[in-house]
């Protein structure tokens, strides 16, 4: 299957995302008893969906205040440079700070769209100045998240 056609998803593959969603932690055994297959009719459409692209890995879902990064930070960025060695060079910049954990090319009156995780204003402060060190920048503008309302949802599948 290639990648511009995505496969067709019946009733019973968009139940087993849903459950997998949910919790990837499940056996094939459980998940197959929520979505009523029995487990080798469950273990071929997983591997189906993880052959065809769908799947693409299992993750954890991390609490960032536990962990101490409770600072979430949108920034917006704008450059006069579009050229395939500016792209490279931004590239290498936002892939090497860990703390950046969404990057975004976008539409509209910015270029790009960065989700950043920090521990505080001073570590955000850090990591900006790595950012604005890597890549040469017209417009940077930070938004701070004072509440995640919605943070990491499930895709509606």
């Amino acid at each position: 299957m290639t990648q511009d056609a995505p496969p067709t998803l019946d009733r019973i593959d968009a139940a087993i995302l849903r459950v997998l969603q949910k919790d990837a932690s499940l056996s094939q055994r459980d998940v197959a008893e929520r979505v009523g297959l029995s487990q080798n009719a469950c273990w071929r459409r997983i591997l189906r969906l993880k052959e065809t692209g769908v799947i693409t890995g299992q993750t954890l879902r991390l609490d960032h205040d536990r962990i101490g990064l409770g600072l979430t930070v949108f920034v917006m960025l704008r450059t006069r440079d579009h050229s395939p060695e500016w792209l490279k060079t931004f590239r290498k910049t936002v892939l090497g700070i860990e703390n950046i954990i969404d990057v975004f090319r976008i539409a509209g009156d910015y270029d790009y769209m960065l989700k950043i995780v920090a521990e505080n204003m001073n570590d955000f402060d850090r990591i900006y100045q790595r950012l604005i060190a890597g890549a040469a920048l017209e417009t940077v503008t930070s938004c701070i998240a004072m509440e995640a309302i919605a943070d990491r949802r499930d895709l509606p599948v």
